[in-house]
This record gives C-alpha cells, sequence and structure tokens, in this order.
C-alpha cells in the first residue's frame, strides 16, 4: 500500500510505503530500492512493526516519476499492486513499479 501526501510548504510529497505481512509472509527484512536511491539496496530498509508489516516512509521531490521495487530478505525482488503503474526495467520480462508525486 502507498500514500501520498502532498506539502504545502515544501516542493515534496511525504510517501508512505507499507506492506503487510500477508503480502510477504515471514519475511525478516525489507528494503525500497529504486531511482531515487540509485538502486542502492540498503539505503532504504523498512521498519518491522509488531504485527509483523513492514512501513517506511520517505520524502520525495514533486512532480517527479520513479521506479522502484521492494527487495525481501535481500534476495527476493516485488512490485507494488497499488503502485501508480509499472514499466519494462532493463531485464527482459521484468516490470519495476512506478511512482508519480
Amino acid at each position: 500500500m502507498i500514500k501520498k501526501r502532498f506539502l504545502k510548504t515544501k516542493p515534496e510529497c511525504k510517501v508512505h510505503f507499507k506492506l503487510t505481512k500477508k503480502e510477504i509472509g515471514s519475511a525478516q527484512s525489507v528494503n525500497l530500492v529504486g531511482e531515487f536511491n540509485d538502486w542502492d539496496k540498503q539505503s532504504h530498509p523498512f521498519k518491522k512493526l509488531k504485527n509483523g508489516d513492514f512501513s517506511l516512509t520517505l520524502n520525495l521531490p514533486k512532480n517527479k516519476t520513479f521506479q522502484f521495487k521492494y527487495l525481501i530478505d535481500g534476495e527476493k525482488w516485488m512490485n507494488d499492486k497499488s503502485a501508480d503503474s509499472q514499466a519494462p526495467s532493463p531485464y527482459p520480462g521484468v516490470n519495476n513499479s512506478i511512482l508519480s508525486t
């Protein structure tokens, strides 16, 4: 799930990402990986909640579009079904999630 809140005082959008335990099972870690962090697998770790869900909030510039994916337990890639759209990645047959702010 993705929720966006556009800030009035800054040219930014506060984006809240949440993955439920139902979506990711017994995962121990989730990282947000995308164009906004140069596809760095370590830079945006999610916080694991007591109920097993994972959550992360970050501010991104307004009026931009970013490709991204979730990295589960450092090895499994996953798209977000609630993303604004999907786009082909550089790898044949693989799509990335799209977030527009």
